[in-house]
C-alpha cells in the first residue's frame, strides 16, 4: 500500500537482551531486522528506520535512519513520533504510518491491509494489532494528522504509556491468528526480547 509509510522502532536500549541492537541479532542465518524488513516492505511505500546512535551500522539495508527527536528514552512514543514527523516532512502526501518493532519476525503478510481496512471501516484515526486476546500498542496504525497533539502529551505532559496516549482519538483494535511454520505455530508477534527468545525462534525457523 504505497499511501501507507512504514516505520521500524529500533530506538529501545534492549535491556533484557543485554544491550545493543537487537535487530542485528543473527537469527537463521540473518539477522533480525532483515526479516522484518522483507516482511513489511512489500506492504508498505516509504520505509524509514528509527533508530538513535551511529546510523552507519545500518548502512546495508539501505533505508534512511531517523533518531528519535525527542531526548531522554522516553519510549515508544517517542519512536511513533519520530515517524509521524519523517513522513510529514519527506512524504507530505502520506496520512497514514504503520509501526512495527524490531524484535518481531513474524509479522503478517497481511498487517497493513487489514488495519488500514478496519481504520476507515470505523472512521478511527489509530488501530492495534491483537493476538491471542492481548493488545500490542507498538504494533499499530497512525494518523500523520496527530503528530502536533503526540508532541504536546511526550514533551509537555510526559505521556509515556502509548495506550494512554491512543484512548483520547479512537482506536480499533485489529485481531490475527497465528502464523504457521512447518508443524508449528506460533504469535505473530512474538518479541525475541531476550537471548532464550531468540533460540527458540532459531529453531522454528530451522524447523
Amino acid at each position: 500500500m504505497t499511501d501507507v509509510a512504514g516505520v521500524i522502532l529500533a530506538g529501545g536500549l534492549a535491556r533484557r537482551m543485554g544491550g545493543g541492537d537487537k535487530g542485528l541479532k543473527p537469527l537463521a542465518g540473518e539477522s533480525m531486522l532483515a526479516r522484518i524488513i522483507k516482511r513489511i516492505q512489500p506492504q508498505v511505500g516509504p520505509l524509514v528506520l528509527n533508530a538513535n546512535g551511529d546510523s552507519q551500522r545500518f548502512k546495508k539495508f539501505s533505508l534512511p535512519v531517523a533518531a528519535d527527536v525527542v531526548g531522554d528514552n522516553p519510549g515508544p512514543l517517542a519512536g511513533v513520533l519520530t515517524g509521524l514527523e519523517w513522513v510529514a516532512e519527506h512524504s507530505a502526501e502520506i496520512e497514514w504510518v504503520v509501526t512495527v518493532p524490531c524484535d518481531a519476525p513474524f509479522i503478517p503478510d497481511d498487517l497493513v491491509e487489514r488495519m488500514v481496512f478496519e481504520a476507515i471501516k470505523q472512521d478511527v484515526p489509530l488501530a492495534c494489532a491483537m493476538s491471542h486476546g492481548r493488545t500490542h500498542p507498538v504494533v499499530g496504525l497512525w494518523s500523520v494528522a496527530l503528530r502536533t497533539d503526540l508532541r504536546q502529551a511526550i514533551v509537555q505532559e510526559k505521556m509515556r504509556k502509548v495506550d494512554r496516549w491512543t484512548e483520547r482519538h479512537g482506536i480499533c483494535h485489529v485481531t490475527f491468528d497465528d502464523v504457521v511454520i512447518g508443524d508449528e505455530t506460533i504469535d505473530p508477534f512474538y518479541n525475541a526480547n531476550k537471548p532464550d527468545d531468540l533460540s527458540r525462534v532459531e529453531g522454528f525457523l530451522k524447523a
